[in-house]
């Protein structure tokens, strides 16, 4: 027997069916295979930028921001390539035959090491596939190339980067997805704490690919947070399927209907008019001697997940006019400062979205001006607030910018698509997970 009442319809981001009449449940963190899968390699995999270290220590270039004349090492790693895959998956396996994985990618500049499973189950924390494949990315050039105990600390920098004089790994060959523990501010933010350059970049700057992986990232923590317990359980899913999943067509219809000629402003009567049209909001009576006509709804969860997917559509049309990705603070608030005047119902989160909006606008390019959005994560502290419908929306945006951002997804994040953009899972989040259904 099927938990909610819900069955939604998914489609892909070209307007197509993918699945149809498919249980709210069936797209749970917890359920789906596709969704375990995307948050299994993002705890278990780490990219190797093997040419980068290769680079680093012909010039001494290791680290951050460092440069140690005299400390230069010429290794042809690349070169050698498969003598330093087969150590690395040595050293980083478990026992013979286990669930380690090796990928190649750019000629061998490029590694996609899957740690096994069992370094995960025996660890407290994701790290440790960080950790164990830095280490074994160090012994093994070490190894291939005798070096000795001198040099063997300039080997480990450019594979560590400026750990442990800083507590991430900056500026080194190794890297995840997430960011170290450490950073993460609070108690299940593991999964938010993502920049939105790196999703742009592994979806192929798709913008509805993007806010898909994005909203399976944002809303898995919201689960580990324990914001998906009784009742709550049922909102996230909703927010997931309709603004994430494209439940129903909802987001490409807006879109399409509004892509050409049409504003925010249009974004609103749209979804209010399809919203009537599926009888999620009804209009109500005018009070005695006024004249506006306020909209009711017996379902307040699966609104949310409307106006949700709505400011997702609104993100797209008007920053997708612009090519900027800028436009996203302001699209988050007055998209859904509208819809409350128009409806005189709640918008997205129930308000939290246009909270998140005012505080997002002034911290990536007002008066403090501090950086672009697609530096932003759900971790951050302008952004967290929204219940993982603020980040979809400023993927889309980044995906659609045209150079605007002062920090790029390729300045930024070009690693990740090269690495974790070639899994399909990542890469297609939208048919994976209808797939899997």
């Amino acid at each position: 027997m099927a938990k909610y009442k819900d069955v939604i319809d998914l489609y892909d981001d070209n307007g197509k069916l993918l699945k149809s009449n498919v249980a709210l449940e069936r797209i749970s963190p917890l359920v789906n295979p596709a969704v375990k899968k995307i948050i299994d390699d993002t705890k278990r995999t780490v990219a190797v930028n093997l040419g980068g270290m290769q680079d680093a220590l012909k010039t001494g270039k290791i680290g951050k921001h460092q440069q140690i004349l005299g400390r230069e090492l010429n290794l042809d790693i690349v070169g050698n390539i498969d003598a330093i895959e087969a150590k690395i998956k040595e050293y980083v396996s478990v026992e013979a035959g286990d669930d380690t994985m090796i990928k190649r990618y750019n000629g061998g500049k490029l590694l996609l090491v899957k740690v096994p499973s069992a370094r995960i189950a025996a660890a407290a924390t994701y790290d440790a596939a960080l950790t164990s494949v830095a280490a074994a990315t160090t012994y093994a050039v070490v190894e291939q190339f005798n070096v000795d105990m001198f040099d063997a600390n300039t080997v480990k920098a450019a594979a560590y980067g400026t750990y442990p004089v800083t507590m991430d790994m900056a500026g080194g060959a190794c890297s995840m997805i997430m960011s170290i523990p450490q950073n993460n501010e609070s108690l299940g933010y593991a999964l938010r704490n993502i920049p939105a350059n790196q999703s742009v970049m592994i979806t192929h700057r798709n913008a509805m690919q993007g806010a898909a992986l994005t909203s399976v990232f944002e809303q898995a923590g919201e689960f580990e947070m324990g914001a998906a317990i009784g009742p709550f359980e049922r909102a996230q899913l909703l927010l997931l399927a309709y603004q994430g999943l494209n439940a129903n067509n909802i987001v490409y219809d807006l879109v399409k209907e509004n892509g050409q000629t049409g504003t925010v402003g249009t974004v609103v009567q749209s979804l209010v008019e399809r919203a009537v049209e599926d009888k999620v909001i009804k209009q109500g009576a005018a009070a005695k001697g006024g004249y506006f006509k306020p909209y009711e709804t017996k379902d307040p969860m699966l609104w949310n997940a409307y106006t949700s997917a709505g400011t997702l559509a609104a993100t797209m049309v008007n920053c997708g006019a612009g090519r900027f990705a800028q436009a996203v603070s302001s699209t988050l608030l007055y998209f859904n400062d509208l819809i409350e005047h128009e409806t005189g119902l709640p918008g997205s989160d129930f308000g939290r979205t246009m909270g998140v909006a005012v505080g997002f606008s002034f911290f990536s390019h007002s008066i403090y001006g501090g950086g672009g959005p697609g530096i932003f994560n759900g971790n951050h502290v302008v952004t967290r607030h929204a219940a993982g419908v603020g980040m979809p929306c400023i993927v889309a945006a980044c995906a659609l910018d045209a150079g605007t951002q002062m920090f790029s997804p390729e300045g930024t994040a070009k690693v990740y698509g090269d690495t974790f953009g070639q899994i399909d899972e990542f890469a297609r989040p939208l048919q994976a997970i209808a797939k899997a259904v």
